[in-house]
């Protein structure tokens, strides 16, 4: 393997760039600004994270030559015994070079930060709350395979079933590169545990990501644009959430944004969270508007933004996920629904964006 992997960053320069920002947390000065010093680390180790797999991996490749070179140069017996040895490891060694590649590609402004991620149901009634439940439960556990931590940011129950909306913080490093894979609609077809004559409903909800916006990003919003409306929390609660008006919710008067946060005690922590998720919407609103722009001079490459139907959950009359955008299908259902979605994601991401929608693909809905 060469020092460079994928054309993204030399091995060599990036070992000496976090020597040299090891070095600087040696001064005696360093911890004199908390803020700065944290960022620092944390810069420090999204390196390490990005480097020391491929340093390792590299080294592998190396131990790899060798013994090659000791299966050229043995006798019958060590070429069989080195050459099943020298299998072993490669089949080894591809799972690990597949999430080194996947990792290659997230690469874009955002996509190290943390995924503000909403689920919102779709017209259907009961069927589309709960078909938003089981999406807010394949998440939570997806996120868990991927050891990310989720906090719950706000939750709307159905009216009989499920949940109508929910909008839940994913921190852990890439967060964001993965999940806006699955920004986009989502459509499941089954017969309805809540249709007496067992017939087969289908139900949309429609998934929205966006990054958690860092300091690096400046969005001022004056505050005579915001309004800002309080209220008891509902849903679940105790130990005071439920017994205050500890909820917030802010309206972006231009743009008509809403943002709620109840899952705090305190009004104060809960509009803070909710204007941080009111900023990052209008950063992803921009980028939006900006890249539809763009499609006016270099043509239609596909909606990418809220309503775009990404894939369908079929599990009546037949088994089956398939991506619309890649063609990348399972008939492992029960596993997608439990949060075994990484085959959906690393295809997107390896396809870099979605140019198209696959127009081809039509189910017929009873």
């Amino acid at each position: 393997m060469p020092a460079t992997y994928g054309g993204f960053f030399d091995c060599d320069q990036k070992l000496r760039e976090i020597e040299a920002l090891e070095a600087q947390m040696g001064d005696p000065s360093f911890w004199d600004n908390n803020d700065r010093a944290q960022k620092h680390i944390a810069k420090v180790n999204g390196l390490k994270r990005a480097v020391l797999p491929v340093v390792a991996f590299k080294k592998r490749v190396d131990d790899l030559d060798v013994m090659i070179e000791l299966i050229e140069a043995g006798s019958p017996e060590e070429q069989e015994e080195y050459s099943k040895e020298l299998t072993a490891q490669v089949a080894a060694m591809i799972p690990e070079l597949d999430e080194i590649e996947i990792g290659a590609f997230l690469t874009g402004q955002f996509d190290k930060n943390n995924a503000i991620f909403s689920i919102q149901a779709g017209a259907g009634g009961t069927e589309s709350n709960d078909w938003a439940d089981i999406l807010y439960r394949m998440y939570n556990r997806w996120a868990e395979r991927r050891g990310f931590e989720v906090e719950l940011m706000d939750v709307q129950p159905g009216d009989t079933a499920g949940i109508s909306k929910a909008t839940i913080l994913i921190k852990g490093e890439n967060a964001y590169g993965y999940c806006k894979a699955e920004r986009g609609v989502h459509r499941l077809v089954r017969i309805s545990p809540f249709d007496s004559n067992a017939r087969r409903h289908t139900s949309f909800c429609a998934v929205d990501v966006v990054a958690e916006i860092n300091d690096e990003i400046k969005i001022d919003i004056p505050e005579s644009e915001i309004r800002t409306d309080v209220y008891r929390s509902s849903g679940k609660g105790g130990q005071g959430v439920n017994t205050t008006d500890s909820a917030v919710r802010l309206t972006h008067i231009p743009s008509g944004i809403v943002v709620v946060c109840q899952n705090e005690r305190s009004q104060i922590k809960n509009r803070a969270a909710a204007l941080n998720v009111l900023k990052a919407r209008l950063y992803e609103k921009k980028q939006d508007e900006q890249r539809a722009e763009m499609d006016k001079f270099y043509g239609d490459k596909g909606e990418i933004g809220f309503g775009a139907q990404i894939r369908s959950y079929v599990l009546q009359p037949y088994q089956m996920v398939k991506d619309l955008r890649t063609g990348v299908s399972t008939s492992d259902t029960q596993g997608v629904l439990d949060g075994d979605i990484d085959r959906f994601i690393n295809a997107w991401l390896r396809a870099g964006c979605p140019r198209h929608r696959n127009k081809d693909i039509q189910m017929e809905d009873e």
